[in-house]
């Protein structure tokens, strides 16, 4: 274990020492010369308007070194930035339009069931009113805000059936 501590601390020091060394040439790293956007440069990599043939591989072509060996590098894309299309008018022809038909109005609600409602949102609504605007809440005004609460969720609950509505009549429209 200690040899391997040593080797592990030895390497470390190399790494920390070579930290700020220059590249592998020995100087500094070079620029490419590919990204060289005016002079030589663009003329080695083949930006459009020089004298290079189009139709050479990109490898073949002057300024392309290999940068990984094996792997052919793609050659420089152009950018084409077209005007924005005036915008399309809608056809003139809805009748191949889909046109939803109106809704059934919402089910009305019995007076046990808008208690209920009322007691669930009101209870801590008027907590939340009265901490936002700074009243004094009674001992019995909280408990009844609370005990509302409790109350109408409770009675919500009970009032829930997993049975089918009684106008359904017999058939709940599975056919076999």
């Amino acid at each position: 274990m200690a040899g391997e501590t040593a080797d592990d601390e030895a390497a470390w020091r190399d790494l920390v020492a070579q930290y700020g060394a220059p590249g592998v040439t020995g100087g500094a790293v070079p620029w490419p010369v590919r990204e060289e956007l005016s002079g030589e440069g663009a003329a080695a990599a083949g930006v459009p308007g020089d004298d290079t043939d189009p139709d050479l591989p990109p490898a073949q072509l002057p300024g392309w070194d290999d940068p990984v060996p094996g792997v052919i590098p793609a050659p420089p894309r152009l950018r084409i930035i077209r005007p924005a299309q005036p915008p399309q008018p809608p056809p003139a022809d809805d009748s191949e339009h889909f046109v939803p038909p109106t809704p059934p109005p919402l089910p009305r609600l019995d007076p046990i069931s808008k208690g209920a409602w009322t007691a669930l949102f009101g209870g801590p609504g008027y907590l939340l009113l009265a901490v936002m605007l700074g009243w004094q809440v009674p001992g019995w005004a909280a408990f009844a805000a609370v005990g509302a609460f409790v109350g109408g969720f409770a009675a919500l609950v009970v009032r829930m059936n997993d049975r089918p509505p009684a106008d359904s009549g017999p058939d709940d429209g599975a056919v076999v």
